[in-house]
Parts: structure tokens; C-alpha cells; sequence
């Protein structure tokens, strides 16, 4: 039945490309969850009033956060070319893809880890820091314990807008869905193949939303 309601769509491409959209969203996540944690850690803790308190690194950081987040991904993607080009040599399959996705998305979510940190009752870090806590103790047992919900939400959040940069990618030839909707449904005008990239996409979406709500819920314990 699914062959004609989809007479065009080679299954073969279909899965083959929902598995590079998996591959380059996936190794987005895991680098944009620790590099993003980094930077609004960073941006906390050297923020007014916190232990790290220093205005110039919190200006400096929160400018490189502001820039990249502020750029649109396709452009981001042209202007990382050099970049790309040093570390992997090419520019084109799903590796390539790799630079821009992350630096495109860490900023985003290291805006989403440093609100969450600022979430948490300030009583909690005073009460540790008169018990004579380190700041590795402070961050690791309670900065981001506590902040974990906000955290897994905005990880949520960040990959499913991954999903849509993967596409966009795609466009250049990166691979995965977004590339195979473009070369064999769009520029062949098969609408069929088109459609199937973007249910696939959107099934990838509602499971990644499924999967975050279910982990945050886990971990929130008001």
C-alpha cells in the first residue's frame, strides 16, 4: 500500500538518510549538552554576586553566546566553511555538518542552562557554601542536580530545533532527509518523497519530545 501512496521513494535512500539524520543529530545533542552546560555554567558563576563574579569574562562570553546564537544557520554554515574545511577536510556528508550544528545550538542552550541555574533557590547554594562546600561540590551536588529538569527540558527543546538545522543542511549537501527532500523530491518534483522526508522528520520530533517530557517529569520533584 505504502509503494502506491509513495510510487517514487526508494526506501533503501529513505532509510539511509533517516539514519545520517539520526547520526548528525545525535552527536549534536551529546556536544551541545556538555559544551552548552559549560558556557552557562561559565555565565553563572561569573555573573554579579555569584563565586566566580567577574564582569569582563561574563561580558566576553556573553557576547560570543550572543553572536553565535544570533546568526541564521545557513549563514552560519557559509561562514564556517574555512573552519570546516581545516578540521575535515571537505565540506560536503553528514561529518561536515558537524561544526555549524553545534556551534549553532551550544550558545542557544547555554542561554537555557544559565536561566535554569538561576531558577534555583539561592538559599540552597548559601546553605552549602556556610557548610564550607567547594565550588566543584556547589556545581556538581547542587547547581546541577538541582537544575537537572530545567536542563533535560532545554536539551529537549535544543534537539528538536537540531532536527530542523540537519534539514537545512541538507539543503547543501550535507545528507540526511533534508538533503534527499531537496535533490530527489523537490528539484525532481516528487512531492511523494518530500512528504515521506517530513513525516519521518516529524515522527523523529514527537519522539524526542516524548523522550524529554518523560525524563523531565522523572526528574522534578516539586
Amino acid at each position: 500500500m505504502l509503494n502506491s501512496w509513495f510510487p517514487n521513494v526508494s526506501w533503501e535512500k529513505m532509510w539511509e538518510a533517516t539514519i545520517e539524520t539520526l547520526y548528525m543529530t545525535s552527536i549534536s545533542v551529546i556536544a551541545t549538552f556538555f559544551l552548552g552546560i559549560i558556557l552557562g555554567l561559565l555565565l553563572f558563576l561569573t555573573s554579579k554576586g555569584n563565586i566566580w563574579e567577574n564582569n569582563i569574562v561574563n561580558k566576553v562570553i556573553s557576547a560570543f553566546v550572543n553572536i553565535f546564537r544570533s546568526i541564521p544557520f545557513l549563514i552560519l554554515i557559509v561562514l564556517l566553511i574555512p573552519f570546516t574545511m581545516f578540521l575535515l577536510g571537505t565540506m560536503i556528508g553528514k561529518d561536515a555538518a558537524l561544526p555549524a550544528l553545534i556551534i549553532g545550538s551550544a550558545p542557544f542552550y547555554a542561554r537555557m542552562v544559565e536561566i535554569g541555574l538561576r531558577e534555583i533557590d539561592k538559599g540552597v547554594i548559601e546553605a552549602a557554601k556556610s557548610m564550607g562546600a567547594k565550588t566543584s561540590t556547589i556545581i556538581f551536588k547542587v547547581l546541577l542536580p538541582e537544575s537537572m529538569p530545567a536542563l533535560i527540558s532545554g536539551i529537549t527543546v535544543t534537539a528538536i530545533a537540531l532536527v530542523g538545522y540537519t534539514a537545512m543542511a541538507g539543503v547543501i549537501g550535507a545528507g540526511g532527509l533534508g538533503n534527499l527532500a531537496y535533490l530527489e523530491g523537490f528539484q525532481r518534483s516528487r512531492n511523494d518523497v518530500t512528504l515521506m522526508a517530513t513525516i519521518i522528520i516529524l515522527i523523529i520530533v514527537f519522539i524526542i519530545q516524548f523522550i524529554g517530557d518523560f525524563i523531565t517529569n522523572k526528574l522534578d520533584k516539586r
